[in-house]
């Protein structure tokens, strides 16, 4: 498998994935921000499955390169949420996000 082949494999499985194992045992939450709360966020991930990711008050967030705030975390954003498993929940640690962009009117 020639290299270009293999970078293109290896971005169509990232972009399928749901929930993908990280480094330091982090999992990955892609998807589309449905719901915020003061305690959780709630992804519809691309294969249109519901994960509800709990915030902490040490859970840190980003907007494209730039700290933010959750104050800033909108429904319809695109979001990867770097979690951990804690019992049978996930706790965010890094949520990273950037504002939904309207469609083309073409």
């Amino acid at each position: 498998m020639n290299r270009r082949k293999l970078i293109a494999f290896g971005l169509l499985f990232l972009s399928s994935s749901i929930l993908l194992r990280a480094h330091g045992g982090m999992i990955h939450v892609m998807g589309t921000v449905t719901a915020v709360t003061d305690h959780s966020v709630t992804v519809e991930t691309t294969d249109k499955k519901s994960v509800e990711v709990f915030l902490t008050d040490t859970t840190t967030y980003m907007d494209g390169s730039k700290p933010s705030s959750k104050n800033e975390l909108k429904v319809g954003d695109r979001v990867v949420i770097h979690a951990v498993k804690v019992k049978e929940a996930l706790q965010a640690h890094e949520v990273r996000f950037s504002q939904a962009t309207p469609a083309s009117s073409h």
